[in-house]
């Protein structure tokens, strides 16, 4: 009896052990990300920075790809995660609550996690092989699920404005089609154009902020951005209180 509970013991810490080095090589590679962009992402880097060897680091990732792989898997969950919580959080009776709250929480994790939204939507990993169905579909389903939310929300208020839209389904990703049918009956082509114009009106403002260009511009850059935001809700005949 004492012996197997040593064996558990041994194995809980040495699962413990494991765990740890790996959050730890995947810190350290955003951090060399940091300094280095993403080309300083390699095992051999991540390895001299951390005392191991080389050949003791590819036994917790077997390719650099591989950790690229999970690192945008792990960044882009957490992402989805935010967001998710902030649309649930917020009344279903106000969709400008909604956009607002969704807008907010992608801005706040973009800045408090610079280089997973690099990782992300921004530099490119040089060579990087993307596996097929991409590094992280899941979590992308569900922050393309929110933004598709936000139209949906949006559309009763806003489908006067889009009578002449000539968007068809075959405008559009045959896997994000079937999914927006699944989840949105009877939500049009031109509600699917209205999620990436809005995708693309928050995105822009995030993106200027996380790359610094604004830093010369504003000294009020999170004003800039509850202002566009306010300015979205607005231009789609959505009543700001409900």
């Amino acid at each position: 009896m004492a012996g197997t509970a040593s064996r558990a013991a041994n194995t809980g810490r040495r699962e413990r052990l494991r765990a740890e080095t790996t959050a730890e090589i995947k810190d350290v590679a955003l951090e060399l990300m940091a300094s280095g962009g993403p080309e300083a992402i390699t095992l051999r880097a991540i390895a001299r920075e951390m005392g191991m060897t080389a050949n003791a680091i590819y036994g917790y990732f077997a390719t650099r790809d591989d950790l690229v792989t999970v690192l945008i898997g792990d960044v882009y969950t957490e992402l989805a995660d935010a967001v998710d919580t902030a649309w649930e959080s917020a009344s279903a009776e106000s969709p400008a609550a909604r956009i607002q709250g969704w807008a907010g929480a992608f801005r706040n994790w973009a800045l408090a996690n610079p280089e997973g939204f690099r990782l992300v939507y921004g530099d490119p990993v040089p060579g990087y092989d993307t596996p097929h169905g991409g590094a992280a579909p899941e979590a992308a389903h569900r922050v393309c699920a929110g933004l598709t939310a936000l139209a949906a929300a949006a559309w009763p208020y806003a489908e006067h404005l889009h009578e002449s839209s000539e968007f068809e389904w075959s405008d559009f990703d045959p896997g994000l089609v079937d999914k927006v049918r699944a989840d949105f009956p009877g939500l049009p082509p031109a509600a699917v154009a209205l999620a990436l114009r809005i995708w693309g009106r928050l995105h822009g403002l995030v993106s200027l902020e996380v790359y610094g260009h604004l830093r010369i511009q504003t000294t009020s850059p999170d004003k800039l951005f509850r202002e566009e935001v306010t300015q979205l809700v607005r231009s789609l005949d959505i009543p700001l209180r409900s």
